[in-house]
């Protein structure tokens, strides 16, 4: 991923709580996979070696592991002389939790001066033994889905700047691919833009953001503000969305986030071959124009200029005619361009100049 979409950090918000920051963090990484055998639980490992190769220096497996990035494989002592700030856990277990046979590891890592960084649900600092050896080496241990202290109320000020919010019929459907995809094209294009991380492995990419889903209701919108601050004219945030307005679960947080960006532009995601909202038995997706009335409806609560550039669908379950003839015929019905962002060509170039140009 181009380094011209690499966040700049934020501004302190312009409220009482001078203090506030997005988290950042210390790059590059070594990536550890541990002794992971089921790629499915290495996506923030995957991720993070498709759109922040740059940002990584290789990776560490355990004897016991047989998945792999491809990236150099080196040890925490090898990945320092490499340049390597820190060991970012990049594989997820049931439970989310730390096991005994990663404490050599990560404890290795400390000694060797890197930082620990991990998105797992157990913090770092609740394994005694990880934080007395992190306090005595002056290392630190970052757990990505705290969120940063003196976040502000939400203000509803009107911001400079340009922004695009990914939103979804349904959570976990491609809202944070979709935003590094646009990012990284609108920056190709030579556009001044920023990817804004708001989830534990966008914030990982990034190598910051706010982790949106672990903040207090209350200060949803004023986090969304600080992640997104006044900006150049021209200039573009590209917001990662979490949740869904239409989740019986998740839809809180997609308001506030929602509120607080403020986005100029809103593109919905969908995955065509669910049948049902992910998780809770009995609740049907809604409809792509039922999905964007309402978006649009509550979006210009806090920007009365908010409009829909098109969808962005995962047709990853879908053959290649099935995908394409399903984006032709709902960018026929809906009037606006819808693409898949992994495919790209064509129709993804279209829904970008539709963000853009719209």
């Amino acid at each position: 991923m181009a380094d011209t979409i690499s966040p700049r950090v934020a501004a302190p918000a312009e409220t009482p709580e001078k203090g506030t920051v997005m988290l950042t963090l210390p790059l590059p990484y070594l990536l550890f996979l541990g002794d992971c055998t089921e790629q499915g639980y290495a996506k923030t490992a995957y991720g993070l070696r498709d759109w922040a190769n740059e940002k990584c220096v290789g990776e560490y497996v355990l004897p016991a592991g047989s998945v792999s990035t491809g990236l150099p494989p080196m040890n925490p002592a090898e990945a320092a002389v490499a340049g390597a700030r820190s060991m970012i856990i990049g594989v997820a277990n049931p439970g989310g939790f730390i096991p005994d046979s990663w404490m050599v590891a990560l404890q290795e890592a400390l000694e060797a001066g890197l930082d620990l960084i991990s998105g797992m649900h157990s913090r770092l600092s609740d394994y005694p033994e990880l934080k007395a050896l992190a306090d005595r080496l002056g290392r630190r241990l970052i757990d990505v889905r705290v969120p940063p202290k003196k976040l502000p109320v939400g203000t509803g000020r009107p911001r400079s700047g340009k922004r695009i919010l990914t939103v979804g019929t349904d959570c976990a459907l491609g809202k944070k691919y979709t935003a590094l995809a646009l990012a990284r094209d609108i920056a190709d294009r030579g556009i001044a833009c920023d990817f804004r991380a708001t989830g534990q492995t966008g914030i990982m990419i990034a190598g910051e953001g706010i982790p949106i889903d672990a903040v207090v209701s209350d200060f949803l919108a004023g986090a969304a503000e600080v992640l997104s601050p006044d900006a150049d004219a021209e200039h573009w945030d590209v917001v990662e969305g979490q949740g869904a307005l239409f989740h019986p679960a998740y839809s809180g947080v997609s308001l506030g986030l929602l509120h607080g960006s403020q986005p100029d532009v809103i593109v919905v995601c969908h995955d065509p071959s669910r049948d049902g909202v992910l998780g809770v038995p009995g609740y049907a997706l809604p409809g792509l124009q039922e999905t964007i009335d309402l978006t649009l409806t509550l979006a210009r609560r806090t920007n009365p200029n908010a409009r829909c550039a098109g969808i962005s669908v995962n047709t990853s379950r879908l053959t290649e005619e099935e995908a394409e003839n399903y984006m032709k015929q709902e960018s026929e019905a809906l009037g606006m361009p819808v693409a898949d962002p992994i495919r790209g060509g064509a129709k993804f170039s279209a829904l970008v100049d539709s963000c853009l140009n719209g």
